[in-house]
Protein backbone atom coordinates (compact mmCIF):
# COMPACT_ATOMS: atom_id res chain seq x y z
CA UNK A 1 0.00 0.00 0.00
CA UNK A 2 1.41 3.74 -0.81
CA UNK A 3 2.15 5.57 2.24
CA UNK A 4 0.16 7.75 4.63
CA UNK A 5 0.57 11.24 3.38
CA UNK A 6 -1.09 14.20 5.55
CA UNK A 7 -3.63 16.74 4.42
CA UNK A 8 -1.45 19.62 3.15
CA UNK A 9 0.63 17.22 0.76
CA UNK A 10 -2.50 15.43 -0.66
CA UNK A 11 -3.81 19.21 -1.11
CA UNK A 12 -0.20 19.87 -2.97
CA UNK A 13 -0.96 16.85 -5.05
CA UNK A 14 -3.95 17.47 -6.25
CA UNK A 15 -3.28 21.80 -7.39
CA UNK A 16 0.16 20.10 -9.00
CA UNK A 17 -1.90 17.59 -11.48
CA UNK A 18 -3.63 20.58 -13.05
CA UNK A 19 -0.70 21.97 -14.30
CA UNK A 20 -0.71 19.78 -17.16
CA UNK A 21 -3.52 20.26 -18.52
CA UNK A 22 -3.29 22.70 -21.49
CA UNK A 23 0.76 21.32 -22.04
CA UNK A 24 1.88 19.22 -25.14
CA UNK A 25 -0.24 15.40 -24.99
CA UNK A 26 1.51 12.31 -24.62
CA UNK A 27 1.01 11.77 -28.31
CA UNK A 28 2.07 14.95 -29.73
CA UNK A 29 5.33 14.58 -30.63
CA UNK A 30 7.73 17.31 -32.06
CA UNK A 31 7.98 17.49 -35.41
CA UNK A 32 11.61 16.94 -36.10
CA UNK A 33 11.86 14.25 -33.50
CA UNK A 34 8.96 12.40 -35.05
CA UNK A 35 10.29 10.08 -37.78
CA UNK A 36 13.20 9.10 -35.13
CA UNK A 37 10.92 8.19 -32.26
CA UNK A 38 8.20 6.01 -33.90
CA UNK A 39 11.42 3.62 -35.59
CA UNK A 40 12.05 2.88 -31.83
CA UNK A 41 8.95 0.51 -31.28
CA UNK A 42 10.35 -1.82 -33.89
CA UNK A 43 13.78 -2.14 -32.00
CA UNK A 44 12.00 -4.58 -29.56
CA UNK A 45 9.11 -5.99 -30.86
CA UNK A 46 8.99 -8.66 -28.92
CA UNK A 47 9.31 -6.41 -25.43
CA UNK A 48 5.84 -4.06 -26.76
CA UNK A 49 3.95 -7.05 -27.71
CA UNK A 50 4.58 -8.15 -24.22
CA UNK A 51 4.24 -5.05 -22.19
CA UNK A 52 1.89 -2.86 -24.37
CA UNK A 53 -1.70 -3.13 -23.24
CA UNK A 54 -4.81 -3.58 -25.60
CA UNK A 55 -7.97 -1.64 -25.31
CA UNK A 56 -11.33 -1.40 -23.39
CA UNK A 57 -13.73 -3.64 -24.54
CA UNK A 58 -16.30 -0.95 -24.90
CA UNK A 59 -14.18 0.55 -27.59
CA UNK A 60 -14.40 -2.30 -29.99
CA UNK A 61 -18.57 -2.08 -29.67
CA UNK A 62 -18.33 1.60 -30.57
CA UNK A 63 -16.26 0.48 -33.49
CA UNK A 64 -19.11 -1.46 -34.85
CA UNK A 65 -21.75 1.50 -33.33
CA UNK A 66 -20.12 4.75 -35.28
CA UNK A 67 -17.27 3.62 -37.34
CA UNK A 68 -19.43 0.87 -38.77
CA UNK A 69 -16.41 -2.03 -38.36
CA UNK A 70 -18.87 -5.17 -38.56
CA UNK A 71 -18.20 -8.48 -40.33
CA UNK A 72 -17.31 -8.69 -44.16
CA UNK A 73 -16.19 -4.81 -43.62
CA UNK A 74 -13.12 -3.81 -45.42
CA UNK A 75 -11.01 -2.18 -43.08
CA UNK A 76 -7.47 -0.64 -43.23
CA UNK A 77 -5.68 -0.38 -40.81
CA UNK A 78 -2.45 1.77 -40.30
CA UNK A 79 0.28 1.15 -37.86
CA UNK A 80 -1.21 -1.78 -36.35
CA UNK A 81 1.93 -2.27 -33.97
CA UNK A 82 1.93 -6.17 -32.97
CA UNK A 83 -1.69 -6.33 -33.25
CA UNK A 84 -3.41 -5.05 -30.64
CA UNK A 85 -6.30 -3.91 -32.10
CA UNK A 86 -6.16 -5.81 -35.32
CA UNK A 87 -6.83 -9.22 -33.50
CA UNK A 88 -9.47 -8.53 -32.06
CA UNK A 89 -11.33 -6.35 -34.94
CA UNK A 90 -10.52 -9.65 -37.20
CA UNK A 91 -11.87 -11.82 -34.89
CA UNK A 92 -15.34 -9.35 -35.71
CA UNK A 93 -14.96 -10.82 -39.15
CA UNK A 94 -13.47 -7.84 -40.21
CA UNK A 95 -12.21 -7.99 -43.92
CA UNK A 96 -7.99 -6.08 -42.54
CA UNK A 97 -5.89 -4.61 -44.90
CA UNK A 98 -3.12 -3.78 -41.80
CA UNK A 99 0.12 -1.77 -42.95
CA UNK A 100 2.91 -1.59 -40.67
CA UNK A 101 6.54 0.44 -41.21
CA UNK A 102 8.61 -2.00 -38.88
CA UNK A 103 9.66 -4.96 -39.81
CA UNK A 104 10.01 -6.83 -36.56
CA UNK A 105 6.26 -5.17 -35.64
CA UNK A 106 4.38 -6.88 -38.62
CA UNK A 107 6.34 -10.17 -38.21
CA UNK A 108 5.00 -10.51 -34.58
CA UNK A 109 1.66 -9.06 -35.83
CA UNK A 110 1.38 -11.74 -38.89
CA UNK A 111 2.35 -14.30 -35.74
CA UNK A 112 -0.42 -13.23 -33.22
CA UNK A 113 -2.99 -13.58 -35.93
CA UNK A 114 -2.32 -17.12 -37.20
CA UNK A 115 -1.97 -17.92 -33.58
CA UNK A 116 -5.78 -16.44 -33.10
CA UNK A 117 -7.20 -17.65 -36.16
CA UNK A 118 -5.80 -21.44 -35.22
CA UNK A 119 -7.75 -20.64 -32.04
CA UNK A 120 -10.72 -19.53 -33.81
CA UNK A 121 -10.66 -22.36 -35.94
CA UNK A 122 -10.86 -25.02 -32.99
CA UNK A 123 -13.15 -22.98 -31.24
CA UNK A 124 -15.63 -23.12 -34.03
CA UNK A 125 -15.10 -26.87 -34.57
CA UNK A 126 -15.85 -26.83 -30.70
CA UNK A 127 -19.18 -25.23 -32.15
CA UNK A 128 -19.93 -27.87 -34.71
CA UNK A 129 -19.11 -25.04 -37.16
CA UNK A 130 -21.23 -22.38 -35.91
CA UNK A 131 -19.26 -19.33 -36.04
CA UNK A 132 -17.03 -20.69 -39.60
CA UNK A 133 -16.12 -18.23 -41.88
CA UNK A 134 -16.07 -15.56 -39.11
CA UNK A 135 -11.98 -14.74 -37.63
CA UNK A 136 -9.20 -13.92 -38.34
CA UNK A 137 -8.24 -15.68 -41.86
CA UNK A 138 -9.24 -11.97 -43.60
CA UNK A 139 -6.62 -10.61 -41.80
CA UNK A 140 -3.27 -9.42 -43.93
CA UNK A 141 -0.08 -7.09 -42.57
CA UNK A 142 2.07 -6.01 -45.34
CA UNK A 143 5.09 -3.49 -44.37
CA UNK A 144 5.50 -0.43 -45.70
CA UNK A 145 4.87 2.93 -44.58
CA UNK A 146 1.25 4.60 -44.87
CA UNK A 147 2.90 7.22 -46.63
CA UNK A 148 4.44 5.42 -49.35
CA UNK A 149 1.97 2.69 -49.77
CA UNK A 150 -0.04 2.30 -52.68
CA UNK A 151 -3.59 2.21 -51.86
CA UNK A 152 -5.63 -0.38 -53.91
CA UNK A 153 -8.09 0.52 -56.15
CA UNK A 154 -11.02 -0.65 -53.83
CA UNK A 155 -11.75 1.75 -51.42
CA UNK A 156 -11.87 1.01 -47.72
CA UNK A 157 -15.27 1.06 -45.20
CA UNK A 158 -13.53 1.82 -42.55
CA UNK A 159 -9.29 3.13 -41.61
CA UNK A 160 -8.47 2.71 -38.59
CA UNK A 161 -5.33 4.33 -36.69
CA UNK A 162 -5.20 2.75 -33.02
CA UNK A 163 -2.42 4.83 -31.20
CA UNK A 164 -0.57 5.64 -33.84
CA UNK A 165 -1.78 8.41 -36.17
CA UNK A 166 0.42 10.51 -34.94
CA UNK A 167 3.56 8.86 -36.36
CA UNK A 168 1.84 9.52 -39.73
CA UNK A 169 3.46 12.95 -41.78
CA UNK A 170 0.81 15.13 -40.72
CA UNK A 171 1.09 16.70 -44.03
CA UNK A 172 -0.77 13.98 -45.71
CA UNK A 173 -2.35 11.50 -42.76
CA UNK A 174 -5.81 12.97 -43.22
CA UNK A 175 -5.90 13.43 -46.77
CA UNK A 176 -4.20 9.86 -47.75
CA UNK A 177 -6.52 8.36 -45.46
CA UNK A 178 -9.72 9.94 -46.97
CA UNK A 179 -8.30 8.93 -50.30
CA UNK A 180 -8.49 5.16 -49.13
CA UNK A 181 -12.23 5.76 -47.83
CA UNK A 182 -15.35 4.94 -49.87
CA UNK A 183 -18.17 8.03 -49.77
CA UNK A 184 -19.71 7.55 -46.27
CA UNK A 185 -16.74 5.58 -44.81
CA UNK A 186 -14.95 6.35 -41.64
CA UNK A 187 -12.02 7.38 -40.45
CA UNK A 188 -11.85 5.95 -36.57
CA UNK A 189 -8.51 7.42 -34.89
CA UNK A 190 -7.73 5.85 -31.10
CA UNK A 191 -5.58 7.88 -28.73
CA UNK A 192 -4.22 7.46 -25.48
CA UNK A 193 -3.09 10.17 -22.33
CA UNK A 194 -1.98 9.21 -19.32
CA UNK A 195 -3.97 11.08 -16.62
CA UNK A 196 -4.91 11.35 -13.06
CA UNK A 197 -5.98 8.88 -10.59
CA UNK A 198 -4.77 5.69 -10.17
CA UNK A 199 -1.50 5.92 -7.47
CA UNK A 200 -1.74 9.26 -7.24
CA UNK A 201 1.47 10.18 -5.00
CA UNK A 202 3.24 7.75 -7.10
CA UNK A 203 2.72 9.79 -9.39
CA UNK A 204 3.67 13.23 -7.53
CA UNK A 205 7.01 11.53 -6.41
CA UNK A 206 7.88 9.94 -9.71
CA UNK A 207 8.56 13.39 -11.34
CA UNK A 208 11.72 13.87 -9.03
CA UNK A 209 12.86 10.93 -11.15
CA UNK A 210 12.35 12.23 -14.59
CA UNK A 211 13.81 15.70 -13.27
CA UNK A 212 16.60 13.95 -12.20
CA UNK A 213 17.96 11.73 -15.57
CA UNK A 214 15.99 13.23 -18.55
CA UNK A 215 16.46 17.12 -19.08
CA UNK A 216 13.30 17.46 -21.36
CA UNK A 217 11.74 17.25 -18.48
CA UNK A 218 9.46 20.04 -17.42
CA UNK A 219 9.82 20.72 -13.25
CA UNK A 220 6.40 20.09 -11.90
CA UNK A 221 4.73 18.32 -14.56
CA UNK A 222 1.73 16.53 -13.65
CA UNK A 223 -0.67 14.25 -15.27
CA UNK A 224 -4.18 16.41 -16.45
CA UNK A 225 -7.47 15.20 -15.26
CA UNK A 226 -9.45 13.63 -17.79
CA UNK A 227 -11.88 16.45 -18.17
CA UNK A 228 -8.87 18.34 -18.77
CA UNK A 229 -7.65 16.50 -21.90
CA UNK A 230 -8.34 18.43 -24.72
CA UNK A 231 -8.82 16.65 -28.15
CA UNK A 232 -9.85 19.25 -30.38
CA UNK A 233 -6.33 19.37 -31.95
CA UNK A 234 -7.65 16.23 -33.94
CA UNK A 235 -11.16 17.24 -34.64
CA UNK A 236 -10.10 20.78 -36.22
CA UNK A 237 -6.97 19.02 -38.38
CA UNK A 238 -9.86 16.68 -39.61
CA UNK A 239 -12.09 19.75 -40.45
CA UNK A 240 -9.80 21.34 -42.31
CA UNK A 241 -9.47 18.70 -45.01
CA UNK A 242 -12.76 19.85 -45.80
CA UNK A 243 -13.09 16.10 -46.58
CA UNK A 244 -15.00 14.71 -43.77
CA UNK A 245 -18.17 15.61 -41.57
CA UNK A 246 -18.33 16.37 -37.79
CA UNK A 247 -15.73 14.24 -35.82
CA UNK A 248 -18.20 12.05 -33.22
CA UNK A 249 -16.16 11.15 -30.05
CA UNK A 250 -16.04 8.38 -27.12
CA UNK A 251 -13.67 8.54 -24.14
CA UNK A 252 -13.19 5.33 -21.46
CA UNK A 253 -10.92 5.94 -18.33
CA UNK A 254 -8.90 2.61 -17.89
CA UNK A 255 -6.96 1.57 -14.80
CA UNK A 256 -4.43 -0.71 -14.97
CA UNK A 257 -2.46 -1.91 -12.60
CA UNK A 258 1.46 -3.13 -13.14
CA UNK A 259 4.24 -5.08 -10.55
CA UNK A 260 7.15 -3.09 -10.40
CA UNK A 261 8.69 -5.34 -13.59
CA UNK A 262 5.83 -5.11 -15.61
CA UNK A 263 5.79 -1.43 -15.44
CA UNK A 264 9.36 -0.65 -16.19
CA UNK A 265 8.47 -3.23 -19.61
CA UNK A 266 6.20 -0.90 -20.24
CA UNK A 267 8.28 2.39 -19.62
CA UNK A 268 11.09 0.41 -21.96
CA UNK A 269 8.60 0.67 -24.89
CA UNK A 270 7.89 4.11 -25.04
CA UNK A 271 9.65 6.07 -27.38
CA UNK A 272 10.59 9.10 -25.39
CA UNK A 273 12.27 6.57 -22.90
CA UNK A 274 13.96 4.58 -25.28
CA UNK A 275 15.50 7.80 -26.93
CA UNK A 276 17.37 8.39 -23.79
CA UNK A 277 21.05 8.02 -23.64
CA UNK A 278 21.62 4.30 -21.98
CA UNK A 279 23.02 5.86 -18.32
CA UNK A 280 20.19 7.69 -18.32
CA UNK A 281 17.72 5.39 -19.18
CA UNK A 282 19.14 3.32 -16.90
CA UNK A 283 19.35 5.67 -13.90
CA UNK A 284 15.41 6.43 -14.43
CA UNK A 285 14.48 2.73 -14.72
CA UNK A 286 16.76 2.27 -11.55
CA UNK A 287 15.22 5.12 -9.69
CA UNK A 288 11.31 4.24 -10.68
CA UNK A 289 11.45 1.03 -9.48
CA UNK A 290 13.81 1.87 -5.76
CA UNK A 291 10.40 3.90 -5.76
CA UNK A 292 7.79 1.77 -6.02
CA UNK A 293 9.33 -1.46 -4.55
CA UNK A 294 10.58 0.75 -1.50
CA UNK A 295 7.16 3.21 -1.03
CA UNK A 296 4.35 1.43 -2.91
CA UNK A 297 4.55 -2.76 -2.31
CA UNK A 298 6.42 -3.27 -5.57
CA UNK A 299 2.71 -2.10 -7.49
CA UNK A 300 1.40 0.63 -8.97
CA UNK A 301 -2.04 1.37 -10.72
CA UNK A 302 -2.18 3.94 -13.92
CA UNK A 303 -5.25 5.78 -15.37
CA UNK A 304 -5.39 5.74 -19.13
CA UNK A 305 -7.41 7.98 -20.83
CA UNK A 306 -8.14 6.30 -24.45
CA UNK A 307 -10.28 8.50 -27.20
CA UNK A 308 -11.69 7.25 -30.08
CA UNK A 309 -12.79 9.84 -32.58
CA UNK A 310 -14.80 8.82 -35.87
CA UNK A 311 -15.48 10.72 -38.62
CA UNK A 312 -17.48 10.11 -41.84
CA UNK A 313 -15.43 10.78 -45.03
CA UNK A 314 -17.72 13.57 -47.15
Amino acid sequence: MPPDTDAHAQEHAQAQAHTYAHARRDDQPEETRRVLLSRTFDEDAELYDRARPGYPPELYDDLVDLAGARPGRRVLEIGCGTGQATVPLAALGCRITAVEAGPRMAAVARRNLAEAEAEAEVGAEDRAGAEAGVGVGSAEVVTAEFENWPLPAEPFDVVLAATAFHWIDPAVRVSRAADALRPGGALAVVRGQHVWGGTEEFFVEVQRCYERFDPATQPGTRPPEADDVDNSDHAEEVARSGRFGETVFRRYAWDLTYTTAEYLDVLRTYSGHRALPDAARNGLLACVAGLIDGRYDGRVTKRHLIELAVSQRN
